[in-house]
């Protein structure tokens, strides 16, 4: 279920007047009362929950952890609540701190010790008059802090000790809520602005729900009426920025692909919106439902596989020590609190099964989520099965990402463009970013543990110039801490503070300047273009100041054609405007060191490699340029070199990386080869019988025949006619025709610019009509052929299809 936003905003605004009228002609305040019992359940379980054997480890592990916190705050030094979190000028440990005391409080809640409620209560008190009132010095460090982290761990606080506070400290709840208003400087008048660049996305319902959480602990029903309708928005499907897009992608920053991290925090925020709203007449929690289960089906299975959430949706977490498994333990505690269908508890049943690192319920921040995943597990009527398709292309060009699945392996590639960041670096995460969104992939292997293939050690032994599809110059650069010795270019006079827009323009989330990256999908088939250009601080190297370092990218075309069993890539005028020596890795992967690898070149022709570990089986075809040269290096390397904040641990590892060397000075090049996933040797000596057949390898079109499966797929990057096979392009634009068993053709177009109204195909040498056509797609006859025109304009590069006879 997709809503529009216009949509939405009425419903908000109708919601809060009828909520309006309805608490004053009733002359009482049930809402309020009602969201602050869901909360509680939430948070603390139920007498039934609780009774469960399940849910047992996770009342242990609170109870636990309130001792933890008790006997650091017996031992904590002058200048500090906990010890060995000194407080006054490090925003994160007065975060800490807070969670503390919220980790405390629910464990007395539970079990009743009024003793330690009031010592939480004092504590509060004494934070508020040292460390948290003052407004003139706080709001130091990361703005986040402030708006978002204390008041989410204090909102929760006030709620669960409501009675206790009103009887100890009956004012305090009160001048918190002024401080935690106050604090919202990227409001308006102590409130969300939606204008804002930081109220979007999941900043902004990580805000709505505290100000839920708030309203409800002092039965303040107008505040909860419009945190309501201001949440309401971030439901809506959007055409740009933040949020959730028509065709799954979800964005963050404006321009970051995040459904692996913001996104999944807003999935868990809009959950429990959801939870706390049941049974009061806020707004129609039914319909958000099936919005975020929309949100699951189109926008988070597809980006997970066997458990693992990708990395190209990440952004600067991939530097985390947390994995792509634990990733997904939230979204496994989201869509638990949400299944009601066959199809979601069979999703919940898949992740449990396939995971290497299964979600642990007793990690699960709500006790009734436990029990629930506990019911699904041993539901014997409900069959495990993925939400994603497989076979199945995802083309999410609303934030130039594409992932192709199929039994066994799943492909995942990462691009930029004018539209979307090429990286996301921040507060010293994320290092080494610069070429993870030049056409970077991730090829995930059935039965593998990713986390000894991907994940932080990845990022932290390949290096960032030899990841996996990247074309890239072969130089030194310098992280942001390395240039000017702090996490972020500071110059305010030039614009460049921590959270400035100049900040997150050239140093934090750059856009590529090129506007050429997109691609077609025809059922589980597609393509993907992309044309690679300099970030945007190198673009506006003079305009910015003197000491600002910014770096030039390489040149290339290149395109991806994804099949049944092989993925076909395609560059071509590979080149460097400076003349630098540049690297095309084909593929990198990492193994173990005790791993044996065996690599066994294949003669042909075509050319090829074989590649073979104890759990994994890599083929590749070399259909054209030079051949590639493979290594196996062992690497050791820090962790931090990827990020300040993790632990100085050495990891070694295995690299496995078939590259090609361009000269430095070399005439623009090409190269045209297949990967061929769980590929035998047997196997991969049967492409002699040229089940491929490549069309053309030049700037202005590359193209691929596939005779196996009578697919013809064809990227064009120039305006003007461009032939191929059948097919006559017009200008820039991404195409697969499938000639069917009957002789009927299906065709997908798309525009890779996002920027063309229309894109026209020609047919050759058949007269056609369509026996199916999604709107927007005209198709005619002409003198030598039939005519397809399709209208690309405000699609965002989605595809339109037509079958036709």
């Amino acid at each position: 279920m997709q809503l529009s936003r216009r949509t939405l905003l009425m419903t908000a605004a109708l919601a809060v007047s009828a909520r309006s009228r309805t608490a004053a002609a009733a002359g009482q305040d049930s809402g309020p009362g009602t969201v602050r019992a869901n909360a509680v359940a939430l948070l603390t379980g139920t007498a039934e929950s609780n009774a469960r054997p399940e849910v047992a480890p996770r009342l242990a592990a609170l109870a636990e952890a309130a001792r933890n916190h008790l006997s650091a705050m017996d031992l904590a030094a002058p200048g500090e609540l906990f010890r060995g979190l000194p407080l006054g000028t490090s925003d994160p440990n007065l975060h800490t701190t807070y969670r503390y005391l919220y980790e405390i409080a629910l464990a007395t809640r539970l079990s009743g010790d009024t003793a330690t409620a009031r010592r939480v209560i004092d504590a509060l008190d004494r934070l508020h008059v040292t460390y948290y009132g003052d407004q003139e010095r706080g709001y130091y460090g990361n703005w986040f802090t402030w708006e978002i982290g204390i008041s989410t761990h204090v909102s929760r606080t006030l709620l669960l000790l409501r009675d206790e506070l009103a009887t100890h400290r009956p004012g305090l709840t009160a001048t918190y809520l002024a401080s935690m208003d106050a604090y919202l400087r990227n409001g308006k008048d102590g409130d969300v602005d939606l204008g804002s660049r930081f109220h979007t996305g999941a900043n902004l319902a990580d805000i709505t729900t505290n100000r839920v959480l708030q309203g409800a602990a002092t039965g303040d029903d107008a505040r909860i009426a419009k945190a309501v309708a201001d949440q309401l928005t971030v439901y809506a499907t959007v055409e740009e920025g933040d949020g959730f897009h028509a065709d799954g992608s979800f964005l963050q920053h404006e321009s970051v692909a995040y459904t692996g991290a913001y996104g999944k925090n807003l999935l868990t925020r809009a959950v429990q919106t959801v939870q706390l709203l049941r049974g009061t007449d806020y707004t129609d929690t039914t319909a958000l439902t099936s919005v975020i289960q929309d949100w699951v089906v189109r926008g988070f299975a597809p980006v997970i596989f066997e458990g693992w959430m990708m990395e190209i949706v990440k952004g600067r977490t991939v530097s985390r020590p947390q994995t792509g498994y634990a990733d997904v333990s939230a979204v496994v505690e989201a869509v638990t609190a949400l299944a009601d269908s066959t199809a979601l508890q069979g999703y919940v049943k898949y992740l449990q099964q396939t995971s290497k690192t299964p979600p642990d319920p007793a990690a699960f921040a709500s006790p009734l989520t436990i029990a629930r995943h506990a019911d699904i597990l041993a539901d014997a009527s409900v069959p495990a099965a993925d939400l994603a398709k497989t076979p199945g292309h995802a083309a999410f060009n609303a934030m130039d990402r594409t992932v192709h699945r199929r039994p066994g392996w799943a492909f995942a590639l990462a691009r930029g463009s004018r539209r979307i960041s090429m990286y996301e670096y921040m507060n010293g995460e994320n290092l080494r970013p610069w070429f993870q969104g030049c056409g970077a992939h991730h090829l995930y292997l059935t039965g593998q543990d990713q986390s000894r293939t991907f994940g932080l050690d990845h990022y932290t032994v390949v290096p960032p110039h030899h990841l996996a599809g990247v074309t890239a110059p072969e130089e030194q650069r310098r992280t942001v801490p390395d240039l000017y010795g702090t996490p972020w270019y500071d110059n305010p006079e030039a614009g460049f503070t921590a959270s400035s827009e100049a900040q997150n323009r050239y140093v934090y989330f750059p856009l590529a300047t090129n506007t050429h990256s997109g691609g077609a999908r025809l059922g589980p088939y597609g393509t993907a273009a992309l044309v690679l250009g300099d970030d945007a601080a190198y673009a506006a190297r003079h305009a910015l100041p003197p000491d600002f370092v910014t770096y030039a990218a390489a040149r290339a075309t290149k395109s991806w054609f994804l099949f049944d069993d092989e993925i076909v890539v395609l560059a071509a005028d590979v080149h460097d405007p400076l003349s630098r020596p540049l690297t095309t890795t084909l593929d990198t992967r990492v193994a173990d060191p005790a791993d044996p690898l065996v690599l066994t070149p294949l003669a042909g022709p075509p050319a090829g490699l074989h590649c073979a570990g104890p759990d994994f089986s890599m083929g590749y075809v070399f259909l054209g340029g030079d051949h590639p040269r493979a290594s196996i290096d062992t690497v050791t390397a820090d962790r931090r070199l990827v990020r300040t904040a993790n632990p100085g641990t050495p990891v070694t590892k295995q690299v496995f990386s078939l590259r090609v060397t361009h000269p430095a000075g070399a005439a623009p090049a090409s190269l045209a080869y297949a990967l061929v996933p769980h590929a035998t040797r047997d196997r991969l000596t049967a492409y002699a019988h040229r089940p491929l057949s490549l069309l053309s390898n030049t700037p202005a079109l590359q193209a691929v025949h596939h005779h196996g499966l009578s697919l013809l797929m064809a990227n064009t990057f120039t305006p003007g006619p461009h032939r191929t096979g059948e097919l006559t392009i017009d200008g820039p634009a991404c195409v697969v025709l499938h000639t069917l068993p009957d002789g009927s053709l299906r065709i997908a177009v798309a525009d890779p610019t996002t920027e063309r109204d229309r894109v026209s195909v020609t047919l050759h040498g058949r007269r056609l009509r369509p026996a199916a056509a999604d709107p927007g797609v005209r198709v005619h006859r002409t003198g030598g052929g039939t005519r397809l025109v399709a209208d690309t304009r405000r699609l965002h590069g989605r595809s339109l299809t037509a079958h036709l006879r």
